[in-house]
């Protein structure tokens, strides 16, 4: 069974943290975590821009400094982008000094103030360590495009069905995320720009924006 709210407590422990974006708009916030990847990342861009959406883009510095062409695409397309570790490392397990040199290396290869925590498991001191230079930005939504038993439909519905004014939404630009991913985003960005929604960026300076 997927739980498709696993950080709901998280929210509750973490209120520093931005997990929606306060709006009383139609404003959708679209996100991607891991990439930038080659042969996926840049099909991710041509669908934004035949849509004019744009996004936010937590990369990995380690394939930032793989595909740094990409990287420049997404910043040079109008996207905003995070840092999102250097080698995707989850906090909960890693030593508080190794888990700041790693988002330090990351630092070198993405300019923002924005952060994610891979996979959303951060300790509560390397939040605050981390919060004196970072928004941390979790989310409201998770498709869970990258899991094997969740259907690309049901990757779409989900997003169709809980998105609402504020949300901010997680897609993944991977290899095991793609096919769900390329089939449920332009379906998505579609579906709401008919409806009248505005898909926007995350500010990438740290200001406050929750």
């Amino acid at each position: 069974m997927v739980l498709w709210n696993p950080y709901r407590m998280m929210k509750y422990f973490y209120p520093g943290l931005v997990w929606d974006m306060a709006t009383g708009d139609r404003m959708l916030y679209i996100t991607f975590d891991d990439g930038p990847v080659n042969g996926i990342t840049p099909k991710v861009l041509e669908i934004l821009e035949e849509y004019k959406t744009p996004a936010t883009f937590f990369c990995t510095g380690r394939n930032v400094e793989r595909d740094p062409g990409i990287f420049n695409s997404i910043i040079s397309s109008g996207h905003s982008v995070g840092n999102h570790t250097y080698s995707h490392i989850k906090g909960w397990y890693t030593r508080n000094s190794d888990y700041y040199a790693d988002v330090e290396v990351a630092s070198r290869f993405i300019p923002s103030a924005l952060f994610r925590p891979p996979y959303g498991l951060i300790k509560p001191v390397q939040a605050g360590y981390l919060g004196q230079f970072y928004k941390i930005c979790m989310w409201s939504l998770l498709s869970y495009d990258f899991r094997p038993d969740v259907t690309r439909e049901k990757c779409l519905d989900r997003v169709l069905t809980k998105a609402k004014p504020g949300s901010i939404i997680v897609f993944h630009d991977s290899i095991k995320a793609s096919a769900n991913m390329l089939y449920a985003l332009p379906r998505v960005l579609d579906y709401f720009l008919q409806k009248g929604f505005t898909f926007c960026k995350i500010p990438m300076n740290n200001q406050s924006i929750n």
